[in-house]
């Protein structure tokens, strides 16, 4: 059985839990470690200077600097290769996807598969160099609205000689459901060795341990300022990837890091050094965490399922195996941002209405409105005493069991 979580030394490990607001809409952004904002200080205060000098200082805030692009390299258990330097930290997911996409080539008639149930950022990169590069773009749909999943089986027929690339996330930001990365990875290099697995997991990777070697995937990407950090995302792109880019970067600068293919100088100096904070505060906490929202999430869903009128979209166990802790639903005789509004209006609690940029998922493949879902976004730091506040507070909305 794993360990249980310390909810006290949890909470006590980030400073806004201090106040009075329930944070649940944590997909869109968890709340910091105290150790990053630390971390971030004291770089300003000490090592604020341009990288790659040979004075006392420079020295340092470079070793701080490649600390934090080693712990990056940690956290998702990236194959040790001085040969080919395999990850880049940048600004947004949504930047390295479209830098990625700037740096392929293909021919034209090539074939691109890409999942309609993703976050935007993981569709428009590919749908703008479908255009440029006057390729064929096929879209991967999965059979049912009701639980859409996407699955080997489901990209299997889209799959030809001329695939080139297959797109998709790890875990929904809307659904929550986990999609079987090693298994559709797997099934597109034995089809097409030469395709590259693009993968989203902004949305999983808060609450799960990563392996991109266990994954098996060309190219995975996530947000740290959704797993506890700074404003700071991470792509990591295996030899296969790497083999089909050109370099953004300057000419005189022809380093095999991924960092000078795609980087472009935007990784702030002063937030990186912060990552080991991150991978420090996760290290033995994984079981733990896992154990802890599945509690949450199945305190919420089973309370959401026993109401008429609720309808949630996605994946309704709360198997961890399944989803992650990011639930979403709609209210009959409601639209999701009057629901919302009525019920923050009389509490502390937070949480959001929208489609979260994936419009394409919640407006034209589950037919829903402008307004989108309700979302929850649980995370570890969470307590089942705040699901409980938050339930009574839907309880003066929602309609009992029939």
């Amino acid at each position: 059985m794993a360990a249980s979580l310390n909810m006290d030394e949890v909470r006590g490990a980030f400073p806004a839990l201090k106040t009075d607001q329930i944070f649940l809409d944590n997909a869109g952004g968890s709340q910091t470690l105290g150790t990053v904002a630390e971390a971030i200080t004291d770089w300003l205060h000490t090592s604020n200077v341009q990288l790659g000098a040979t004075y006392a200082v420079g020295k340092a805030a470079t070793d701080k600097y490649k600390a934090g692009y080693a712990a990056a390299a940690k956290y998702v258990n990236a194959p040790v290769d001085e040969v080919v330097k395999q990850k880049v930290l940048g600004p947004s997911t949504t930047q390295l996807f479209r830098n990625l996409s700037y740096s392929l080539n293909f021919n034209p008639g090539d074939e691109l598969v890409v999942s309609a149930i993703d976050h935007e950022a993981n569709i428009a990169p590919w749908v703008d160099l479908a255009a440029r590069q006057q390729l064929t773009l096929k879209w991967w749909r999965p059979d049912s609205t009701v639980n859409p999943k996407l699955t080997a089986e489901g990209v299997g027929p889209l799959l030809s000689d001329r695939t080139r690339l297959v797109a998709f996330t790890h875990a929904s930001n809307i659904l929550g459901t986990i999609h079987d990365v090693r298994g559709i990875s797997k099934l597109v290099h034995a089809v097409v060795p030469q395709a590259i697995v693009v993968v989203d997991a902004v949305a999983y990777a808060p609450h799960r341990a990563v392996d991109v070697q266990a994954l098996g995937c060309d190219v995975y990407a996530f947000s740290w300022y959704k797993v506890y950090g700074p404003h700071l995302s991470m792509l990591w792109a295996g030899r296969r990837a790497q083999a089909a880019m050109r370099s953004l970067g300057h000419f005189f600068n022809p380093s095999a890091s991924l960092a000078d293919k795609l980087g472009l100088g935007s990784a702030s100096y002063e937030l990186v050094p912060s990552l080991p904070a991150v991978v420090e505060y996760m290290k033995g906490k994984e079981e733990a965490i896992v154990a802890h929202e599945a509690k949450l999430q199945g305190l919420l869903l089973d309370y959401l399922k026993s109401r008429r009128g609720v309808v949630v979209h996605g994946e309704t166990s709360s198997d961890p195996m399944l989803r992650v802790a990011t639930v979403s639903f709609t209210v009959e005789g409601f639209d999701s941002q009057s629901f919302v509004e009525q019920v923050e209006k009389d509490s502390n609690l937070g949480f959001r209405w929208g489609s979260f940029y994936s419009n394409r998922l919640v407006e034209d493949f589950l037919g829903l409105g402008k307004t989108g879902v309700v979302r929850v976004g649980m995370v570890h730091y969470n307590t089942e005493e705040e699901i409980q506040i938050l339930i009574a507070a839907f309880d003066k909305f929602l309609c009992p069991r029939e």
